[in-house]
């Protein structure tokens, strides 16, 4: 096991019982504690846990793992959904994005189409969008026209929430809207946090195509605080090894299901 996908594993346990301990955690993995103690002791100082005797605890923060150490989880399933997604995307059109990690593969996918290129120095599309790592990646490319919400900065996920974030957005329409999701099932879809999940909303009505891009283990899952309903909702994007009978909800509600 590579030591970032430690890491994700060390957050994730901690995330679901408050606290971790070195030597349950180095059998577990099959390394030495020496090494648990010096991931753990990593996180410490990016302030993710605080470190105790022989393990560690959940800080007092709102517990979402960090964007940065979600990029690994089914990455090779992200990357197939980014190039299905992109798929729906055509020249001339308006695009609205929230973050995430499987946003963030659709946003590189759509910026290296070779059908998406600059022609006679206009933008091929634009892209709206709360997620400052997105625009960061986005913004060199000359031929997307890159429109940043502005809003509060949120670390974990680097997405723009709050009033600043409306004020622009209540002003555009836009032609599709990939929207990236912490949990999927029959009533809809949802967000650990209900800043984000507020923009997404308002990103979603602002569409006029809602485009929902999530792998697998997002589907019949439920979060926090809700997005939107599934009759919001005109496609699904997921990986291959969806569940049959859970996607048959999706269908029933009248969603087109894109399994890449």
């Amino acid at each position: 096991m590579k030591r970032y996908e430690r890491l994700n594993t060390l957050l994730e346990s901690l995330a679901e019982k408050g606290a971790i301990d070195v030597d349950e955690l180095a059998e577990q993995l099959h390394v030495s504690a020496a090494t648990i103690r010096r991931d753990l002791d990593h996180l410490g100082k990016q302030q993710l846990l605080t470190r105790t005797r022989g393990g560690a605890v959940a800080n007092a923060v709102s517990y979402d793992l960090p964007l940065r150490y979600k990029t690994a989880r089914f990455a090779s399933e992200k990357q197939r959904i980014a190039q299905a997604a992109a798929t729906l995307v055509r020249r001339g059109m308006v695009i609205g994005m929230n973050g995430g990690t499987t946003i963030s593969e659709v946003a590189r996918t759509l910026a290296t189409r070779p059908e998406l290129s600059a022609e006679h120095g206009e933008p091929a599309f634009t892209l709206v969008t709360n997620a400052l790592n997105i625009a960061n990646e986005l913004i060199v490319r000359p031929h997307v026209k890159m429109v940043l919400t502005g809003g509060v900065a949120r670390p974990q996920s680097y997405e723009m929430i709050g009033p600043l974030s409306h004020r622009i957005l209540a002003d555009l329409s836009l032609d599709i809207a990939f929207i990236g999701v912490d949990g999927i099932d029959e009533t809809g879809a949802t967000a650990h946090h209900e800043g984000e999940a507020n923009i997404n909303q308002l990103i979603v009505s602002r569409a006029a195509k809602v485009v929902v891009v999530a792998d697998s283990s997002k589907l019949g899952q439920r979060a926090f605080a809700r997005i939107c309903e599934l009759s919001e909702i005109d496609t699904l994007v997921t990986d291959a090894q969806a569940d049959e009978s859970q996607l048959g909800i999706f269908k029933e509600a009248g969603i087109d299901v894109i399994r890449a």
